[in-house]
């Protein structure tokens, strides 16, 4: 998809789950995170290592099941061999979009969300499109 069809994808999106969120501020996680809240979505940090904690202000969930709000888009932060994983519950959320950050490549995920009329993006970043 060119840059155009990515920033279209994005403001058909108002909330996002963000998939091993951190709240270290040298992570891109972290980073990416900050500005789409800044850019105004809604976000939320699913990181199992934070329950106890917020990130950027945001309660900080298990995983996406336990998130009880519509989610639109997940934004994928985890190593591919989690993708799978994360791709199957976001499915069973309902989500529109899975986002994979760049490096994260996974076509079999990509196929069972397309087979479940689910956008997905991999190997991008939302902050980087949104910014261009």
């Amino acid at each position: 998809m060119n840059k155009d069809e990515l920033r279209l994808i994005l403001k058909n999106v108002t909330s996002i789950a963000i998939v091993g969120a951190s709240p270290k501020i040298e992570r891109d996680s972290h980073k990416v995170m900050k500005f789409l809240i800044e850019y105004g979505f809604k976000v939320f940090p699913v990181n199992p290592n934070y329950l106890d904690h917020e990130i950027l202000g945001n309660k900080c969930f298990s995983n996406l099941k336990d998130i009880d709000q519509k989610i639109d888009m997940v934004d994928i932060f985890r190593p591919t061999e989690f993708v799978n994983e994360i791709t199957e519950d976001a499915i069973k959320v309902g989500v529109k979009v899975i986002w994979t950050q760049e490096g994260i490549i996974d076509n079999k995920s990509s196929f069972m969300a397309l087979n479940h009329g689910i956008k997905f993006v991999m190997d991008e970043c939302p902050m980087k499109v949104l910014m261009n």
